[in-house]
């Protein structure tokens, strides 16, 4: 089994890290920097920011968080959130970002998937995708944090976006997210059997057992998480040791 990778997603509003249930009822926690800071110290592999209203504005506007993280976590970056042009993502990028994560501008228009992979390779081009389910074994793709169909299969979409040039795919669960109640294991097996690129699995951890059962019958290569680590239910230390003690692969954490 291969090493799985520890994300620590931060949701951002304004200046706000916010956590929701289904990507709705923003709560704010905190301050983004503080947050990603200690998830560093603590042992996340990467992090993930999300702006989650800038669809609503037309563009992300994360940068200063970005680069003041870049200052003090040295871990990669994905940046996501009004992505619209290979010049957005060059901003993000210049101001530390390692990736940046497209949704609902690749939905509109999937050339720009390519036209960013292209620009600054594959491994920089993050196909997020948000998915709700429509019927056993079927899911759509949705765009402005869950509030938009889009008419599209997500197992298709994610099939086409990796054609056409994501690295990686970061696929949310909006039916699980904020739930705590666990992966949509069966969503992310269903994604992960179709494509050759890693598949981040994104909404619902409540314990570190759910780590286990998405990475074991999901097949995912990374877990992001965000509730489960913003109230305190359980830290990096916490998480991975549960993983170690349940054969997960991961990173052996020795940052001081």
């Amino acid at each position: 089994m291969r090493q799985t990778r520890i994300i620590a997603r931060l949701d951002v509003k304004g200046t706000n890290l916010i956590k929701g249930v289904h990507l709705e009822g923003l709560r704010i926690i905190g301050k983004p920097h503080d947050h990603a800071k200690l998830y560093y110290e603590q042992g996340a592999d990467e992090l993930i920011y999300m702006d989650c209203v800038a669809s609503l504005y037309g563009r992300n506007s994360l940068g200063d968080i970005v680069q003041q993280t870049a200052q003090d976590v040295f871990i990669p970056m994905t940046v996501g959130g009004g992505v619209r042009s290979v010049d957005d993502a060059m901003r993000l990028l210049r101001c530390g970002a390692d990736k940046v994560a497209v949704n609902t501008a690749a939905v509109a228009d999937p050339r720009l998937i390519t036209e960013i992979a292209r620009r600054f390779g594959s491994q920089c081009m993050v196909l997020s995708v948000e998915a709700k389910r429509i019927g056993p074994g079927r899911w759509e793709a949705f765009t402005d944090n869950g509030r938009e169909a889009t008419g599209l299969d997500v197992i298709e979409w994610a099939k086409r976006g990796a054609a056409l040039g994501a690295g990686e795919i970061l696929l949310t669960s909006v039916d699980q997210e904020g739930t705590r109640k666990g992966f949509d294991v069966a969503l992310v097996g269903a994604v992960t059997a179709e494509v050759s690129v890693p598949v981040i699995a994104s909404g619902g951890m409540g314990t570190p057992a759910h780590m286990e059962e998405v990475v074991r019958h999901g097949q995912a290569d990374a877990v992001a998480m965000a509730d489960i680590l913003h109230y305190k239910r359980a830290t990096m230390a916490d998480i991975r040791g549960a993983a170690l003690q349940a054969g997960i692969p991961v990173r052996t954490f020795d940052r001081g």
